[in-house]
């Protein structure tokens, strides 16, 4: 029996992967890493979580209507917008393009996207009385569902000028984000990510929220592993090729401390009432690196 408890097929047998190639052909090697790994007492995955090329391929065609519903938010965003247009706006994408907004309905949200304003952490529900003023920063946070797959990613808008402190915040949130991205390195850990995250942030003067984090997606909307970026470098599960997650710190301009008492049951808010941003990416780990399947 293997690390996973999963069974591993003969070397002449078709791989565990679906592939329709002989074992000793596709996830062989891999699969005997993953043994030395786990006997070293690592943190691994189970494999059932690798995203085979398939796999990659479909969350690509999702994440093809994600990353063009934000674009089409993102050239119709400004003053006087209503939170809910742009969740008619994202419904509608989806929709159009044969998809379905994944957040919609999940666990109760009755909403297509969230939309997150000034102190508003993450989780914002759209509604007609929201409307953009001049000054303020929001998060726009999607995800989709295309052919069975999910993707998954946010950004963030500032609406006309903003103070300059909050589009530092906004715009040291988005370097964390990269600084995370280029620590993805196969078969270096988790940890890494997170830790290269959460530098960039306090280095500037900022806080990262602890409750909330990145995750697991692709065959569903949340996969393991969970994802926080109040980590130490060299822990965490290893980075195994086929790794699919998001990267999404939400970075707050004074304390950690966030406010989950809102009577909706969903929208999180800074303690302090200081603004908060959040920027989501999703990849999968690659052999040499990552690939950027959502922004």
């Amino acid at each position: 029996m293997t690390y996973d408890g999963l069974p591993n097929p003969g070397r002449n047998d078709e791989c565990w992967c679906g592939s329709g190639k002989k074992y000793k052909k596709c996830h062989r090697d891999l699969d005997e890493r993953l043994e030395e790994l786990a006997a070293q007492g690592l943190e691994l995955l189970p494999r059932s979580l690798l995203k085979t090329a398939a796999d990659i391929e479909g969350i690509k065609v999702s994440a093809e209507v994600n990353v063009g519903a934000l674009d089409y938010v993102a050239e119709r965003i400004g003053v006087g917008t209503t939170t809910e247009e742009i969740d008619q706006w994202v419904y509608n994408y989806c929709i159009e393009h044969d998809a379905i907004p994944a957040d919609l309905n999940y666990e109760g949200f009755p909403k297509s996207v969230c939309t997150s304003i000034n102190e508003v952490v993450c989780h914002g529900i759209p509604c007609s009385e929201d409307v953009l003023k001049e000054g303020d920063i929001v998060n726009v946070d999607m995800s989709t569902i295309k052919g069975g797959y999910f993707s998954d990613s946010s950004r963030m808008f500032c609406i006309g000028e903003v103070d300059p402190e909050w589009r530092r915040l906004v715009d040291v949130t988005r370097e964390s984000v990269q600084a995370g991205l280029a620590a993805v390195k196969p078969w270096g850990f988790l940890g890494d990510v997170s830790a290269a995250v959460n530098k960039v942030a306090t280095d500037a003067g900022f806080t990262v929220v602890r409750e909330f984090g990145g995750h697991g997606i692709g065959l569903e909307f949340h996969e393991d592993p969970w994802v926080g970026f109040n980590e130490e470098a060299g822990t965490g599960p290893v980075l195994v090729p086929g790794m699919c997650f998001t990267i999404e710190p939400m970075v707050n301009m004074g304390g950690q401390d966030i406010d989950m008492s809102d009577p909706n049951g969903w929208t999180v808010r800074t303690a302090d009432g200081l603004p908060t941003a959040q920027w989501e990416v999703q990849l999968v780990v690659t052999e040499t690196g990552y690939e950027l399947l959502s922004w």
